[in-house]
C-alpha cells in the first residue's frame, strides 16, 4: 500500500533524525549539518534504508515552500521594495557573474559550450533554504549582510524560470518562442495578481475570521492563502517556493502577520528538516570515496568562485570590503533548485551521470561547510580588510573623539540608539556613536551627530573612541553574538565602564551578565514593564509603589514576568479606603488659560478638585505659591488630586481652552 510505505519512510526518517541533530546539538554543530548526515544515512547509497524518495521530495519541496512563508512573513513585503536596488543590481551581478566565470573555466577543462553554460547554470543559485535558516538562527536576518543575503536570494528565485527555459535551448532542444514567452508574461501576471490580493483582499478576509475568535479557522485561512499562492506559482511556471515568498510578504502587511508566524514555525522547522535529509539522500558515499580527490577540488573551486563572484556584486552596491567577503562566503553553496535543473539537464542530455553525481557530491558538500562559513565570515572578511589596507574599520584620527572624557559611547545608531544620543544631546552629555551602516553614518554626519563608521565590538574600534576614558557604553545592536563580543572586549579595556546592553532575547541576560554587562535589557519584557505600569496608574496604584515594582523586575532580570510570584502592590492602606491620591506634573504652555492666573483666581480647586502644591520655575521649586503669584508660560506644575482631578486640571495648562 503506497500511503503505508511513505508512512514508514517518514517513520525512519524521524527515528534516524533525532539521535543524529541531537549529538549535533551536543557538539554545538548547526541542526542543518544533522538533517544533512541523516540524509546521508538513509538513503538508497548508504543504508539503503529508503529506496524511493520522490515522496519524500515531494514534501521537501513542501518544507521549502513554508519556510520561504515564514521568511516572508518576517521580512514584510515594503521592505523588500525598498531593497530594490540590491535585488536588481546585486542578484544580476551574482547569478551573471557566476555564469560568466564558471562556464569558460568549464571549457578550459574540455566541455562543450552547451554544457559548459548548464554547468555555469547550477552553480549560479545557492541555497535560500539552508542560508535563511541559519540567518534567522544567529538572528542575523536584519544585519547588512542578512538583508544583501535575502536580496540576492530572492533574485536568484525569480530566475528559476528563465534558467529552465534556457536548459533546452542549450540541448538544442526544439522549443516554442511563443510559449516560453507566455509562461514567462503569466509567471508575472500571477505574481501581480498575488500582491494585488494580499494588499487588498487578505486583510478584509483575516479580519473577519479573527471577528468569528476561532484560531483553529484563523491558522487553516492562512494555511490556504501559503498553500494556494505557491499552487499559483506553479501552475503558471514559476516554483512553489517563490508563491508562498510572496505570500507571506503580503499577508505580513496586515495586522495579523505576527500571529501567522507564530502559527507557522512547528510546521516549518519540521518540513524543512525533511528537506535537508531528502537532500542528504542525493549522495552517493561510495563515489565521494573513490573520487575523493576530484570531488574535494570541485568543492573547492565551486566554493571559491561563488565567494569571489557574491563578493564583488555585494562590493558593487558600495558595501565595505569586509561585508562584501561575509555575504560572498554565506553564498559559496549551491541551492535546491540546482538539483531540479540538473536532473532536467541530466534528462536532455547536457549533463552525463558522472558529471551529475560529482555535481551532486560537491553540491551536498558545500551545503554542509555553509554554517562554517557564515559563522566565521565576519572574522575573514575583517583579516581581508586589514590585509589589503582598507582603513573603514577605524575612524578618522585626530577627530574631536580623541578628546572626550567621562563620555557616552553608543554602539548602533537605530532607533533605540537615535533617541538615546537625542536625549544626550539635550542633556550636555558628550556621546560618541559607533555604526557599521556607512548610510547611516552619512545621513547622521549631514546632522552633525559625532558618529564614526566602525565595528564597536572590536577592541581597536572601541580604544580609537576613548573606551577607557568613558563612563557609559550602550549596545544597541540587534546580534547575541556580537553583543557577548562587545561586553567581553569593553570591560577588559575598562573595569569601571557601566555597560548595558539591549538584547532581543531573554535567554541572553545571564550569559551577558556573566561577561561584564551591568544592565541588559530584553525588549519584549521591558515592554511588557511600561504596560503593568501603565495598567497600575489606570487603576491608582500610588507612583511611588509601581516605581518600586519596576526596579524589583528589572532587579531580578525580569524573572518576576517569567512566571514567579508577584509581590502584592496593595501596600497602600488608603487604597482600600478609596482615598488614594496622586501626583502630576504639568509644562505650562504659551496661551493655556492658565498664563497670567493664580490658582485661586483659576479656582482650580473648586473646578477640577486638585490642588496645586509646588511650581518650579527657572530651576527652583515654590512651594505653596501666594494669592499674588501669576503662573508663566514654562512653569512646571506640581499637582495633586485622585487621577478624574488632575484630568481635569491638566487642560487648564495646555494651550488652548479647557473643555
Amino acid at each position: 500500500m503506497p500511503h503505508l510505505t511513505l508512512l514508514r519512510d517518514l517513520v525512519l526518517l524521524v527515528a534516524v533524525a533525532v539521535p543524529v541533530v541531537a549529538v549535533m546539538q551536543r557538539l554545538r554543530v548547526p541542526s542543518v549539518v544533522g538533517y544533512l548526515a541523516s540524509g546521508v544515512l538513509l538513503g538508497p547509497h548508504a543504508l539503503g534504508l529508503i529506496h524511493h524518495i520522490e515522496s519524500v521530495q515531494t514534501l521537501a519541496e513542501l518544507g521549502v515552500a513554508l519556510l520561504l512563508f515564514t521568511i516572508g512573513l518576517e521580512l514584510s513585503l515594503s521592505r523588500v521594495l525598498r531593497m530594490g536596488r540590491e535585488v536588481l543590481q546585486g542578484g544580476t551581478l551574482q547569478v551573471a557573474g557566476t555564469i560568466a566565470v564558471v562556464a569558460p573555466l568549464a571549457m578550459l577543462l574540455g566541455l562543450e559550450a552547451p554544457r559548459a553554460v548548464a554547468f555555469g547554470v547550477l552553480a549560479a543559485l545557492s541555497s535560500t533554504a539552508l542560508v535563511l535558516r541559519l540567518l534567522e538562527d544567529r538572528n542575523e536576518l536584519d544585519t547588512i549582510h542578512g538583508r544583501i543575503l535575502v536580496a540576492v536570494l530572492l533574485f536568484q528565485d525569480l530566475c528559476v524560470v528563465p534558467l529552465m527555459l534556457l536548459l533546452p535551448v542549450l540541448a538544442q532542444v526544439q522549443v516554442d518562442p511563443g510559449a516560453g514567452l507566455w509562461r514567462m508574461v503569466r509567471g508575472s501576471l500571477v505574481v501581480a495578481l498575488l500582491v494585488l490580493a494580499g494588499r487588498f483582499i487578505v486583510p478584509r478576509v483575516l479580519a473577519r475570521i479573527v471577528a468569528l475568535r476561532n484560531p483553529e479557522l484563523f491558522t487553516l485561512c492562512i494555511f490556504l492563502f501559503g498553500l494556494g499562492s505557491a499552487y499559483l506559482a506553479a501552475r503558471s511556471g514559476l516554483s512553489l517556493a517563490l508563491g508562498a515568498f510572496i505570500a507571506g510578504l503580503v499577508v505580513s502587511e496586515s495586522d495579523y502577520g505576527l500571529q501567522a508566524l507564530s502559527d507557522f514555525v512547528p510546521f516549518r522547522d519540521t518540513f524543512t528538516g525533511i528537506f535537508f535529509i531528502s537532500v542528504g539522500m542525493l549522495l552517493d558515499p561510495g563515489f565521494l570515496w573513490q573520487r575523493a580527490s576530484l570531488v574535494a577540488g570541485a568543492t573547492l573551486a565551486l566554493v571559491a568562485l561563488k565567494a569571489l563572484v557574491a563578493a564583488a556584486a555585494t562590493a558593487s552596491l558600495g558595501r565595505p570590503l569586509h561585508v562584501a567577503v561575509h555575504a560572498g562566503l554565506a553564498l559559496a553553496n549551491v541551492g535546491e533548485f540546482s538539483f531540479v535543473l540538473a536532473s532536467l539537464g541530466l534528462s536532455l542530455g547536457l549533463i552525463q551521470p558522472e558529471g551529475y553525481q560529482l555535481f551532486i557530491a560537491a553540491s551536498v558538500l558545500s551545503m554542509l561547510l555553509a554554517p562554517l562559513a557564515l559563522a566565521r565570515g565576519r572574522e575573514v572578511g575583517e583579516g581581508v580588510a586589514r590585509l589589503v589596507g582598507q582603513p573603514s574599520l577605524r575612524p578618522e584620527p585626530g577627530q574631536e573623539v580623541r578628546e572626550l572624557h567621562d563620555h557616552v559611547i553608543v554602539v548602533g545608531y537605530g532607533i533605540n540608539g537615535r533617541n538615546l544620543a537625542r536625549a544626550l544631546k539635550a542633556a550636555g552629555i558628550p556621546y560618541a556613536i559607533l555604526e557599521q551602516n556607512a548610510y547611516l553614518v552619512r545621513e547622521a554626519r549631514r546632522a552633525a551627530e559625532p558618529i564614526y563608521y566602525g565595528d564597536g565590538t572590536r577592541r581597536q574600534i572601541l580604544e580609537e573612541v576613548g573606551a577607557e576614558r568613558a563612563r557609559v557604553l550602550v549596545l544597541a545592536i540587534s546580534s547575541p553574538v556580537d553583543e557577548r563580543r562587545g561586553v567581553a572586549v569593553a570591560r577588559t579595556l575598562n573595569p569601571g565602564l557601566r555597560i548595558i546592553v539591549r538584547t532581543r532575547e531573554v535567554a541572553e541576560i545571564e550569559e551577558l551578565r556573566r561577561l561584564g554587562a551591568d544592565e541588559v535589557i530584553p525588549e519584549e519584557f521591558e515592554t511588557s514593564v511600561e504596560i503593568f505600569a501603565r495598567v497600575l496608574r489606570v487603576y491608582g496604584v500610588p507612583s511611588n509603589v509601581i516605581e518600586r515594582e519596576v526596579q524589583a523586575a528589572r532587579a531580578d532580570h525580569y524573572e518576576m514576568l517569567r512566571g514567579l510570584s508577584v509581590a502584592d502592590l496593595r501596600l497602600d492602606p488608603l487604597l482600600d479606603l478609596g482615598l488614594h491620591r496622586v501626583l502630576d506634573t504639568v509644562l505650562v504652555e504659551a496661551g493655556a488659560e492658565a498664563v497670567g492666573e493664580s490658582p485661586w483666581s483659576l479656582q482650580l480647586r473648586r473646578r477640577t478638585g486638585a490642588t496645586v502644591v509646588a511650581v518650579v520655575r527657572d530651576g527652583r521649586a515654590l512651594h505653596n505659591p501666594d494669592p499674588k503669584f501669576e503662573f508663566r508660560a514654562g512653569d512646571v506644575v506640581v499637582l495633586v488630586g485622585d487621577r478624574e482631578a488632575l484630568d481635569r486640571a491638566l487642560r487648564w495648562f495646555r494651550a488652548g481652552a479647557p473643555e
